[in-house]
């Protein structure tokens, strides 16, 4: 597939996005988390973006949770075709500013994301997470490669397509 044919998509919080033609996802991350999930056999992939750990009462589901959206990006895989058995999980995000918040909500996400792909049998490949640098992050769906940029300071301008 030559590069005119790849799709870009910033990924804002609050969604879940699983192309089905290739496509280098941007995700600008603080306390934020992202998991890119990979098919190893399919060759396909997708990734959340959530602001939150989890919603204990599932009476209005929304992807900015965690455990809701992590578990909707699996089932989204499952069926197109993926086996949990070929899934591979990355994680990124969860930075922590005390100069913006006192609760560590980044560390809680992280471990969100960590106890539902543990729970669901997905293998975690790499991680970039915690400390207190925001990250800029493309993923390329089909051939799982990421970029990963840190940062001192999130800026307004961040929030569009970098690639």
């Amino acid at each position: 597939m030559s590069e005119k044919n790849i799709s870009n998509y910033l990924i804002e919080p609050g969604y879940i996005y699983y192309p089905i033609i290739q496509t280098k996802i941007s995700a600008v991350l603080g306390s934020c988390v992202s998991v890119a999930i990979y098919d190893n056999r399919n060759k396909t992939g997708g990734m959340n973006h959530f602001l939150y750990p989890d919603k204990k009462h599932h009476d209005q589901p929304r992807s900015i949770f965690g455990n809701i959206s992590t578990k909707a990006l699996i089932k989204m895989m499952i069926k197109n075709g993926s086996r949990k058995k070929h899934l591979e999980a990355q994680i990124f995000g969860g930075a922590f500013n005390d100069q913006i918040s006192s609760e560590n909500i980044g560390k809680k996400n992280i471990l969100t994301a960590r106890q539902i792909l543990i729970k669901e049998n997905i293998k975690i490949t790499s991680e970039d997470t915690g400390g207190n640098k925001g990250r800029k992050v493309i993923f390329d769906t089909f051939t799982n490669e990421i970029v990963i940029i840190r940062v001192d300071k999130l800026r307004q301008t961040d929030w569009y397509p970098y690639i």
